[in-house]
């Protein structure tokens, strides 16, 4: 809902008067739910004067914009309650994000948990306050006099600046407290619910995200309009600490990565090495199966094909230092793709052998700020599940429904529903518009042909090739970074990638790129927060676990999980003196997706006592049943199904 005011004669008015005026011509806002608005479309406070003819449209409560507005002004009554606790400290910036907000400080002292608590209670002794959020804007040198202690401030006036040395310098204060502040805010404290409210966590950060820079203490919170909205927060943030796969993958001994290695490398433990394992066999035979040959390339290569293909002038920053071999600078790969090209160019190839489509579990090294790792989902060394199409533009777009559907046939294995995203061209591009257009229009036709819906990341593609974008939502319905297609026709220009087509002359050949796990260590890393480190049967470290009741079981044990293992199951006979109890609560804890208990009557009747981690007692089968149950579940790679 927006209307019109119109103010003659540069009237000046605040936005409640107009806002007062609406409700009473549409009866569909109440005061209480008005918490910003939007001048011509752009969201600014309550009190903004305004003196010239605009569009006005109320933020209310329940939007998302409102809950940013509610986030940013709590974030200055943390920072002015934290400057009150720390008395010389200095502020740097304080943002509201997608599930918060936080602040950014230089103290006297680290905080600690109970320095959260205490900011916590002093928040809420403010809020009761009902202090106002007041704007002004000042001239720059009033505003440089003002923060002449906040070094932090005095940068970003000084960058404000920059641009225009005239510039307005906006501020707003509330209970004494005043900040550097572009807004929007809410009217007062009073709109803020104290009941709603949460700090969170304490956190390092780089100042402006530069480790040549200081180090600062970033505090964490979270702000809502109820308490019921931020209680479901909460309890959302404890299923994300219970899934989060650096804690699963060390209580069930999945990997780990150790400093003295180095940061970002992953160790693969033989648990995860299973899961590793299992889900490259299945990437290998269901490329086999569509057409793909794999093959395999080295871990270094000459700087030289680096520069030929662009990589080296556009992300020599990620690339690591050069070893000097034989007075020759190599490189450690850092993608794939080259090795891929020497390959197709290894002889000339004719139209007969198009499309040529090769693909490569290849691990390649690339540098990561030491502040963005994080456990298997950023990391220095990875292996990428690459593929490189080589085809003719004739071709191109049958190779596109292809790639599409190998998308959708594995996505749809590991339980992944996706969204999809067009991304073209971005602002900085080589090639000509005719080559954007010729490969941008060329996927737009593949998705609207498969009756795929998807959204326009405007500007999204990378520098060399318009792309499509699947993006995994998880158990949780968050977003993953998923599968992805380029259509490249830079590559193939550069390294004169030709056939010989039906006419016997050269013909330029066209360039897919894509890759569907993204790399094995972040696959695997979101597949342990997705299954809550329960997975399914076909990829499971121990399928199984024999459970004998007393050592006279102990051979009946044996003979049940050798039946097992013939068919390739991967089973263990829990033979340890332990009581059964005790046993089956440890390997629940472990997720282990079958426990069968063997005692003496099992042992008579010739079964097995059926225990599933998602279901638990299920009552007794013939061993048979079992064996042939547990191996059709792995042939289908059925995902497991709770009671």
């Amino acid at each position: 809902m927006s209307f019109f005011v119109t103010f003659p004669d540069g009237t000046r008015a605040e936005f409640e008067r107009a806002a007062a005026a609406s409700e009473a011509l549409s009866g569909r806002v109440r005061p209480a739910d008005l918490v910003a608005c939007k001048i011509d479309g752009r969201v600014s406070d309550l009190a903004r004067r305004i003196d010239s003819d605009c569009s006005l449209e109320p933020v209310l409560k329940g939007s998302a914009e409102a809950l940013d507005v509610l986030r940013h002004s709590v974030s200055h009554v943390m920072a002015g309650v934290v400057l009150g606790m720390f008395p010389g400290g200095k502020t740097a910036i304080g943002p509201a994000i997608q599930t918060g907000f936080y602040y950014d400080f230089d103290l006297p002292r680290p905080l600690t948990e109970d320095d959260l608590a205490e900011i916590e209670r002093r928040m809420a002794e403010v809020l009761r306050t009902s202090a106002s959020f007041r704007r002004e804007e000042l001239a720059p040198a009033k505003a440089r006099e003002m923060f002449r202690d906040q070094p932090f401030k005095i940068e970003l006036i000084d960058d404000i600046l920059k641009d225009d040395p005239k510039a307005a310098i906006s501020i707003y204060t509330h209970d004494g407290f005043t900040d550097l502040c572009a807004g929007p805010h809410v009217a007062s404290t009073s709109v803020i619910p104290a009941e709603g409210i949460k700090i969170l966590s304490i956190a390092g950060a780089y100042w402006r995200g530069d480790e040549r820079r200081q180090m600062l203490q970033r505090v964490y919170g979270t702000a809502f309009f109820s308490a019921d909205d931020l209680k479901a927060h909460l309890d959302r943030l404890a299923e994300i600490e219970r899934r989060d796969h650096r804690k699963l993958g060390k209580e069930l001994d999945l990997f780990s990565i150790h400093q003295d290695l180095g940061p970002g490398l992953v160790l693969w433990h033989p648990a995860g090495a299973v899961i590793r394992r299992e889900i490259e066999r299945f990437w290998v035979d269901e490329h086999v199966r569509r057409g793909y040959e794999t093959v395999y390339s080295p871990h270094i290569a000459s700087e030289r094909i680096y520069e030929r293909s662009g990589h080296l002038e556009a992300y020599s920053d990620m690339m690591y230092a050069p070893m000097d071999i034989d007075g020759q600078k190599y490189r450690a790969k850092p993608m794939n793709c080259p090795g891929h090209i020497t390959i197709f160019q290894n002889r000339r190839r004719s139209y007969r052998e198009l499309p040529m489509r090769l693909a490569e579990l290849g691990t390649v090294y690339r540098y990561e700020r030491s502040g963005v790792l994080h456990g298997m989902l950023r990391v220095r060394g990875f292996t990428q599940d690459d593929a490189h199409i080589f085809c003719s533009r004739a071709q191109l777009r049958q190779e596109i429904y292809g790639v599409l559907d190998l998308f959708d046939a594995m996505m749809k294995v590991f339980g992944y529903s996706c969204k999809v995203y067009l991304a073209t061209r971005p602002e900085k591009y080589i090639g000509t518009d005719e080559e954007w257009d010729f490969a941008t229009g060329t996927l737009r036709k593949a998705l609207e042909d498969r009756g795929s819906a998807f959204e326009v990341d405007e500007g999204g593609g990378v520098f060399y090739a318009p792309k499509i974008d699947l993006k995994m939502l998880d158990a949780l319905g968050r977003e993953w970074q998923g599968p992805t297609c380029q259509v490249d026709l830079n590559l193939p220009v550069r390294f004169d990638l030709n056939f010989v087509n039906a006419e016997g002359r050269d013909e330029r050949a066209v360039m897919v790129h894509r890759t569907v796990l993204g790399s094995m260590e972040r696959f695997v890393g979101g597949l342990i927060e997705h299954y809550a480190g329960a997975f399914p049967l076909w990829i499971s470290p121990v399928q199984a676990v024999i459970v004998p009741v007393t050592k006279r079981q102990l051979a009946y044990a044996g003979e049940a999980a050798s039946a097992m293992k013939a068919k390739g199951l991967r089973v263990k006979v829990d033979d340890r003196s332990e009581k059964v109890g005790f046993k089956i609560r440890e390997l629940t804890i472990q997720k282990v997706p079958y426990v069968f208990v063997a005692g003496e009557r099992e042992e008579k009747a010739g079964t097995l006592s059926v225990r599933t981690y998602h279901r638990g007692d299920e009552g007794a089968a013939p061993i048979g049943d079992c064996v042939s149950r547990l191996a059709a579940e792995v042939e289908s790679k059925s995902l497991p199904q709770s009671s």
